[in-house]
């Protein structure tokens, strides 16, 4: 009798609700550089962004998801990225200390908005800038640091969310934020406390131990490509089935769908200009109404 090896199977890929905080890009330019994106001397359409951020927009809502607002404030052209703005788990807003200045402005906006929503928040004493460098997966908190949060900030997340924090260090400058480098595909945890295929990401964008950091907690994560991982394909939302990411990441593409997830393309290119994507524009509210 022969036998035949079967593709191997995959859970159910579940839609799960999220909630979201966005902030329409309506002051967005590039005025300064404080990243290897931002080239002040290329000009930028604010018209267009606004456009495919209202497409990112639009897509969440069409699938069910809930999107708050915040207003954005003339002089702060990078409010559009509110993962920066804050980290929030269960009803508790932790707020943000920026290591560039040209940002700091927008500290203050985005707590008070947490507050006025009825979040518990807390102000930061440690530099860091929100989910862009914390990733919820499951119970556990990744973080990263190498350019933007520093690593005492690690330490004040885990004592302000009293969770398990998995440090991570970035080494490549485009890949500056953790979200930049990591996306969290789907919450739910395996057996004897390993994450079963829930994040792709992308090695080269990472140190060695960084590296064997996540081999051994995701075993089976997907693994991007450095063509994926340079136009922003990892800088992605997932509801647990529907993935939102860049049409331009076409292997990762392939990836997902292998996984049984289902992308969905969004442009954000005219965003990319000022260093981010899908995830940036894109901050989870987990709990309080």
């Amino acid at each position: 009798m022969s036998t035949q090896t079967l593709p191997q199977a995959h859970p159910p890929r579940i839609q799960q609700h999220r909630r979201y905080l966005m902030c329409r890009p309506e002051h967005f330019t590039v005025s300064y550089r404080i990243n290897p994106w931002m080239e002040p001397e290329r000009p930028t359409d604010t018209a267009k962004a606004i456009a495919q951020w209202e497409k990112l927009y639009d897509a969440y809502v069409a699938l069910g998801h809930e999107v708050e607002l915040i207003d954005p404030v003339p002089g702060l052209p990078d409010m559009v990225y509110t993962a920066n703005g804050g980290f929030v788990i269960d009803g508790r807003a932790l707020g943000v200390k920026f290591r560039v200045g040209e940002r700091r402005g927008e500290e203050r906006p985005f707590m008070d908005w947490f507050a006025a929503q009825g979040f518990d928040v807390v102000e930061p004493f440690e530099v860091q800038e929100g989910e862009g460098d914390f990733l919820l997966v499951g119970e556990t908190i990744l973080a990263g640091t190498g350019f933007r949060s520093a690593g005492d900030s690690h330490r004040e997340v885990a004592e302000v969310f009293d969770r398990e924090v998995v440090s991570l260090r970035l080494i490549d400058p485009r890949f500056y934020h953790l979200d930049t480098a990591i996306a969290v595909l789907d919450p739910v945890e395996g057996a004897g406390g390993a994450l079963r295929a829930n994040i792709a990401y992308l090695p080269t964008a990472f140190d060695d131990a960084s590296q064997q950091t996540l081999a051994e907690r995701f075993p089976d994560a997907i693994r991007v490509s450095d063509a994926d991982g340079a136009v922003f394909g990892l800088n992605a939302a997932s509801d647990g089935r529907n993935v939102f990411i860049s049409p331009r990441a076409t292997g990762f593409d392939a990836q997902l769908r292998d996984r049984g997830y289902t992308p969905v393309h969004v442009d954000l290119s005219e965003l990319l200009l000022g260093g981010g994507g899908i995830k940036c524009c894109t901050l989870e509210l987990r709990g309080t109404r």
